[in-house]
């Protein structure tokens, strides 16, 4: 039967070869995965992952009828009645080493794979034993090969650790290797406390070999590496398996970080290692972090400690699982998508632009991820729940992972391509700039944020006013603490008594915490009040004097994107995050901040002519929060005359192939 069905089809079955990309963990179009009902189909020709309701219209579209169906069904570890020691946390992170725990059932996967040929939809078991050679070896180099997706966040975390640039040692100019004949073979490694090959680290000074760390899971090593340095304090150490001509992970233990040393070919040398011979046979810290990253994320839930919540599930209520930092993300898509425009951009129209795109490109398409993103989040297919009788740690898991999403928008961005903490606010201007530049010639749902500002400039001295208008897509507001509390005496109270028992060694109950209260309306009022611009030239007295500057709204948006700005400048002179509540009215009336204009009784301050048009760096500052480069936002301001974000926007998108243009 499988010889038969397959026939007809073996000069269209490949195996995938290094490098090539293989979706085999997602659906491209949507977020099925292999923990869906019905699994995910990879095709044999362009090993690319399918949710099954794309299956048809792919086959179809592209004349490939060979899918490997790869199911993965939860099975419950019974737990272990052994003690386990008790980990303090040493990181702000949930579920991996060093962060805080997550007490939950372990389990694993039980995969039931299978060949589908299509169009009769001929389901072949992967053990029966007419399946050609061929076929057998492209199954298992499917099965082998790590996740497209995986591979590029490799590719643009090389060179970090969890997400941080990493730093030059500080011992590797200098370090000290010692002359004890020690000479490294090429392979065979053991450690040389126990009996683990895998996890191995070479310690740069004495030629130790000795297992790592021992992962939270209870994975990993020995901690016989760690013991080591301990006891002998010698601060550098290589992961075997690691090591190539590109480089190798290299851990500082005294400065208990991941490190780069540029002298390593030198240090490797010394013990008879060949960088250039060796070839990578071990994963590196970086594809270590994003498994166990995406191991953790099929279960992780975060509770909200005093609260009895209600589970609720369907369109319009489904989760987005953190992929590393990624709440920012998160909580900008999630909101967007409420939004009707949005809804019917890339969710009403997504047939459309699936079709119009090859099935090759749809992972590097805006419109067609965005279209994923919004099916995945509204149509109610990855928020069920739970099947009943069916116990909570192996029930399919709900909500989706953007990590497509977040790989396309984030390619080439010196920020958001990282795992490193980012800013919502410089989430959703980039997001914006996405869209404009995916929309040209079609609907823009960004348009609805899209509002006109007026700023009004008055000269102190001679009474005479200036208009500026610009364009945004964000109002930022002031949150002033001190001035705007409502509960100041509160707060002040519990300061004291903070103060009192910090004094005795002791620390204070967390549920008694005091928070600030600030109103929304008085972040408004902060916003709407006047402000004193020193050194203000003014061309009706042809000197700087001080200026009043109100700012108001030209136009208003259909929806209004407000952003808290919940900072002030310590005593440091570093940016602090403000710990406050602010109170938001279910109603907000803006209607006596629409602008008025040049008045009849205003006089307008006479032009400049000679004079060069000042920067705008507030649309300097958005457009380089974008990804472009200083320069060239401060050049495309300059010429679109500050008349807002788009104008400049589309300036360096038009300029972008001038020669010497770096952006």
């Amino acid at each position: 039967m499988a010889a038969a069905a397959l026939k007809p089809h073996l000069s269209k079955i490949k195996v995938p070869l290094g490098g090539e990309k293989v979706y085999k963990d997602e659906c491209v179009y949507s977020f099925d995965n292999p923990e869906s009902q019905d699994g995910l189909y990879v095709c044999m020709n362009q090993f690319i992952g399918l949710g099954k309701k794309y299956v048809e219209p792919y086959s179809k579209k592209t004349g490939n009828y060979v899918f490997l169906n790869i199911k993965r069904r939860r099975r419950e570890i019974p737990k272990s009645d052994e003690p386990k020691e008790e980990m303090k946390p040493t990181k702000m992170a949930i579920g991996v080493e060093g962060g805080f725990q997550v007490d939950e059932k372990k389990f694993e996967f039980v995969e039931d794979n299978s060949i589908v040929v299509l169009p009769a939809w001929t389901k072949i078991k992967l053990n029966d034993a007419e399946i050609p050679d061929m076929v057998q070896l492209s199954i298992k180099c499917i099965l082998a090969a790590e996740d497209a997706w995986k591979a590029e966040e490799a590719a643009a975390m090389a060179g970090t650790w969890e997400g941080e640039q990493k730093q030059v040692s500080r011992h590797a100019a200098k370090l000290v290797q010692l002359n004890n004949g020690k000479k490294i073979p090429p392979k065979g490694w053991k450690c040389e406390k126990c009996d683990l090959t895998t996890n191995l680290w070479l310690n740069l000074t004495d030629g130790s070999i000795l297992c790592g760390r021992r992962f939270f899971d209870g994975k990993g090593g020995n901690n016989h590496a760690v013991e080591h340095y301990e006891k002998m304090k010698h601060p550098l150490a290589v992961k075997l398996g690691t090591i190539t001509p590109d480089g190798a992970d290299v851990y500082s233990y005294d400065e208990d970080d991941m490190v780069l040393d540029p002298y390593l070919d030198k240090h490797l040398a010394h013990f008879g290692i060949n960088i250039t011979s060796l070839e990578k046979t071990d994963k590196t810290m970086v594809e270590l972090e994003i498994d166990l990253n995406q191991k953790i994320a099929e279960w992780d839930v975060i509770q909200e400690a005093g609260s009895k919540l209600e589970p609720v599930y369907g369109s319009g209520y489904t989760g987005i699982r953190n992929l590393g930092n990624s709440c920012y993300m998160n909580s900008v898509m999630q909101t967007v998508f409420t939004i009707p425009d949005f809804q019917r951009k890339y969710l009403q129209d997504r047939e459309e632009i699936f079709n119009s795109c090859s099935p090759l490109d749809i992972m590097s398409n805006f419109d067609a991820q965005m279209a994923k993103f919004g099916h995945g989040l509204l149509s109610g297919d990855y928020s069920k729940p739970p099947i009943e009788g069916v116990d909570a740690v192996i029930q399919p898991p709900n909500g989706i992972r953007p990590q497509m999403f977040k790989l396309l928008v984030g390619k080439g961005h010196p920020e958001f391509s990282t795992k490193r903490q980012q800013d919502a606010q410089e989430f959703f201007l980039h997001l914006v700039n996405l869209i404009e530049r995916n929309s040209r010639g079609s609907f823009n749902p960004a348009d609805c944020f899209r509002f006109q500002v007026e700023d009004r400039v008055k000269c102190s001295q001679s009474g005479k006013v200036k208009y500026i208008h610009r364009e945004d897509f964000l109002l930022a507001l002031p949150v002033l603490v001190e001035e705007t509390a409502v509960n100041q005496e509160e707060v002040l109270a519990y300061e004291a008594k903070k103060k009192e028992l910090e004094s005795q060694g002791l620390k204070i109950d967390p549920k008694e915490v005091v928070r600030p209260r600030i109103p929304l309306t008085s972040c408004v009022e902060g916003f709407a009040a006047t402000e004193n611009v020193d050194d203000f030239y003014s061309t009706a007295i042809n000197a700087k004097t001080v200026a009043y500057k109100t700012t108001r709204f030209a136009t208003f948006p259909d929806y209004l994107m407000v952003q808290l700005k919940k900072y002030k400048i310590g005593d440091d002179w570093m940016p602090k995050k403000l710990d406050v509540s602010v109170d938001v009215p279910e109603e907000l009336d803006l209607s006596a901040l629409r602008a008025k204009g040049l008045q009849p009784f205003e006089e307008e301050l006479p032009a400049e002519k000679s004079a060069q048009p000042q920067i705008n760096e507030a649309i300097v500052n958005q457009l380089v929060s974008m990804g472009f480069d200083l320069n060239g936002c401060k050049k495309a301001v300059f010429y679109t005359e500050n008349s807002g974000v788009e104008a400049a926007m589309n300036w360096v998108m038009d300029h972008m192939d001038d020669s010497g243009e770096q952006h």
